[in-house]
């Protein structure tokens, strides 16, 4: 490999993938992709079913962990992310979600100027290739392919989910990635030709057949290199071996929300108490890297079911092997898909102007390790309010790029966030107790329905939540006059000529949805500012909010009242 680059991408992640191919298009520029993990040429990672393997795997994903957190009395929480070509991307629950378009919007109000929903739009149609075809909110020749998985036919749980949302009081929507988010329908997931759909096999694919592009696998970036207040290169080791590589443009971060803000802070770049600390020297102040972490929480809430349809039948060795079988030899069948084949999007309490709580609804009740969660059959939802107030932080504790940072997301600290959860179990449970579910459910397993009080939901959601892995926000991007804003709106780091930063932790705030296909978003938009072309043009398209939100927080009355 040569010493000299045009730009240099730390991370082959959701975002650097995408960089690494469209910065490398014109065949104009040179560009070095660096990676600390391996290939992702594993049948754990190409087969969607197999999703629960590759999070839990020391091989494919940084095995970080929070500190403990207060706000659930002392527990420390999981927090994986992709250590593989790739990235989280390849190693995720492939869910598709774009979020909704008043949170881009959102983003604008807190300083990221040109982030609304009208800019980002385009991107999100270039990106993709959705089954459905193109129309004005959906894109149709991106190489991002998103499909619906087996289209709910298989289980007829899927649409009696839907059903009982709509009995409860709630919209159907026919696309949540278009016109309209809010409601209940079929959920869509980044499985192309029943194969995970990663940016690696997306966008790095097609870029490495280029001689412009240089990947390095299974190396330890240890710090920016910088010349005065400007990012020259990378310093980063391999096998023991220390090299420098220089970027004649831009050095670029895309090692995620823990791994980008752990690498500006070993290069001198954060705050001040923060990098004193860990014994690095100050290059240069900057208050707001590792500050405005933000993640989803999420709970299983699972029922018995009276009928033998649900996944739980699948989960023995012999079943494993032929779905398995059935995958490798033609792509379809139940290995092809995440099995999140319904979903909804709903507002926890009026006042609210977009929705705040997400489903996953899956015909299976399972533990978090992907084992059974109990003999017989049942399926659950994962459900979680996604718009927390709680803020966290990210900081390293040495110089040494080999310990891990330390990670506190401050879950559930504030009085709102805590009521947004009594609310979230209130409404679950009147969604899944209407008819639609009669001849389906069961008696519920978790929480149990002696869990009724706030105190009791309290308790139980302190006990049993966990993270829905979406670490966000720590680089945030935002106005001049913002002192803990990382970037500008061109992803530029504030203060340092020639340094990026392109993943997650530029969202101000976190979105109403999973969150790599904003990342990819973002990693499309960011290559054209990085290149300097012209944006594409905004798209101005009606997008539907609820009628009367401020006064109600359903659109009708459920069929079934609690209580």
């Amino acid at each position: 490999m040569q010493q000299r680059y045009d730009y240099i991408i730390v991370g082959a992640g959701s975002a650097g993938c995408v960089l690494a191919d469209r910065l490398t298009e014109s065949g104009e520029n040179q560009v070095l992709l660096l990676e600390a993990g391996g290939t992702d040429k594993s049948i754990f990672i190409q087969m969607p079913t197999a999703l629960s393997y590759p999070m839990n795997t020391e091989k494919y994903a940084w095995q970080f962990e929070t500190e403990q957190e207060k706000g659930l009395d002392g527990r420390k929480l999981h927090c994986p992310r992709g250590k593989v070509l790739g990235g989280s991307s390849s190693i995720n629950g492939m869910v598709y979600v774009r979020g909704h378009a008043c949170d881009f919007d959102e983003w604008e109000e807190h300083g990221a100027k040109g982030w609304n929903y009208q800019a980002c739009l385009p991107y999100f149609r270039r990106a993709e290739s959705w089954q459905g075809g193109a129309d004005e909110y959906r894109g149709g020749e991106g190489p991002l392919g998103t499909c619906n998985g087996n289209d709910m036919a298989l289980n007829p749980l899927y649409q009696a989910f839907i059903d009982a949302g709509q009995q409860a009081g709630y919209p159907q929507t026919d696309d949540y990635n278009g016109y309209q988010q809010e409601g209940f329908g079929p959920m869509h997931m980044t499985v192309d030709k029943g194969v995970r759909a990663s940016t690696s096999n997306a966008y790095l694919r097609r870029a490495l057949k280029r001689s412009n592009l240089t990947l390095v696998k299974g190396v330890v970036v240890r710090k920016v290199l910088l010349d005065g207040k400007k990012a020259v290169g990378v310093e980063f080791e391999k096998r023991g071996n220390v090299q420098q590589c220089y970027a004649a443009k831009e050095v670029i971060s895309s090692a995620g929300s823990i791994g980008s803000v752990q690498l500006l802070q070993l290069s001198g770049i954060g705050p001040k108490a923060v990098l004193e600390k860990a014994g690095v020297e100050v290059a240069h102040e900057l208050p707001g890297v590792g500050e405005n972490l933000q993640d989803h929480l999420e709970v299983y809430f699972q029922y018995h079911c009276k009928q033998p349809i649900t996944l739980n039948s699948k989960l023995d060795l012999v079943s494993k092997g032929l779905i398995g079988t059935e995958w490798i030899l033609t792509r379809k069948g139940l290995g092809a898909t995440n099995h999140f084949e319904s979903c909804a999007f709903i507002r926890s309490r009026k006042g609210l102007k977009w929705p705040n709580i997400q489903y996953h609804f899956l015909p299976a009740a399972m533990r978090y390790d992907g084992q059974a969660a109990f003999d017989g059959h049942g399926f659950q939802v994962h459900v979680g309010p996604n718009k927390p107030e709680s803020r966290g932080t990210v900081a390293i504790t040495s110089a040494s790029p080999h310990d891990k940072p330390r990670i506190e997301f401050n879950y559930i600290s504030t009085q709102q966030d805590r009521q947004d959860w009594r609310d979230c179990i209130r409404l679950t449970r009147e969604i899944l107790m209407q008819p639609a579910m009669d001849e389906y459910r069961g008696e519920e397993i978790q929480p149990g329905m002696d869990i009724k009080s706030d105190d009791a939901i309290d308790e139980w959601v302190k006990e049993n939540v966990e993270s829905a892995y979406h670490p966000s926000c720590s680089c945030k991007m935002g106005a001049d006059d913002d002192p803990m804003a990382v970037l500008d709106e061109t992803c530029r780091v504030r203060g340092i000529q020639g340094l990026r930063v392109v993943d997650s932790s530029i969202f101000p705030t976190i979105p109403n949805g999973n969150l790599n296909a904003p990342t990819i978003m973002v990693a499309e938009r960011a290559a054209d500012m990085i290149l300097n072309k012209a944006p594409l043009p905004t798209q101005d398209l009606p997008v539907w909010i609820a009628p009367q939100w401020q006064e109600k927080q359903r659109i009708n009355s459920p069929k079934r009242k609690l209580g």
